[in-house]
């Protein structure tokens, strides 16, 4: 259906948010899949130090916006990465979204994935939860399982972009010295 003449087409804004430490293969296929599906994608970078990040946000930021030139020119996509610092909602609503992108890999995902989504659907109902299940090829992939293979090290070249991988083979090699 095509609009009328003069009328503006709103655009269609997408929110995919994360701790990115460090941003995966799996994430950036989340990421490519989410931006075929909207006009603008927003990566949200959070800065969450619950979640005691072993690299500090502004490197986070750098490893995804690394990735982004090749999925750019795969899908001609909008993408634009912000650090944020509140609740979900709040950050996308600051940034004219009204989807919010989330990766499933496994069942136990999908159990926190949807009480999230009700919660987000409650604070703010003009917000959708989209889901893309992991792609075969990335489903066993977790930020959290990258760190533990390279800290013992494992080979993390097949899980993450070569500049992740050098950044966080660099942090973790600081954080052996700073306990040494």
């Amino acid at each position: 259906m095509n609009a009328p003449a003069g009328s503006v087409v709103p655009k269609r804004v997408g929110f995919y948010a994360g701790t990115f430490d460090p941003v995966t293969v799996g994430h950036l296929d989340v990421i490519e899949r989410a931006s075929r599906l909207v006009d603008r994608l927003v990566i949200g970078v959070a800065h969450n130090p619950g979640k005691n990040p072993l690299m500090p946000l502004d490197e986070r930021i750098a490893c995804v916006e690394e990735a982004l030139p090749a999925i750019r020119q795969n899908t001609g996509g909008d993408i634009v990465v912000v650090p944020f610092d509140s609740l979900l909602v709040k950050a996308v609503r600051e940034h004219g979204a009204t989807l919010i992108f989330r990766g499933l890999r496994v069942l136990s995902d999908f159990d926190y994935e949807i009480q999230m989504s009700g919660v987000n659907r409650k604070l703010d109902a003009g917000i959708e939860s989209v889901f893309l299940m992991a792609s075969e090829r990335t489903q066993f992939i977790s930020s959290r399982l990258v760190k533990e293979i390279a800290s013992y090290g494992g080979d993390i070249s097949e899980f993450v972009t070569p500049g992740t991988q050098v950044r966080l083979l660099a942090h973790l090699a600081d954080r052996k010295n700073v306990s040494a």
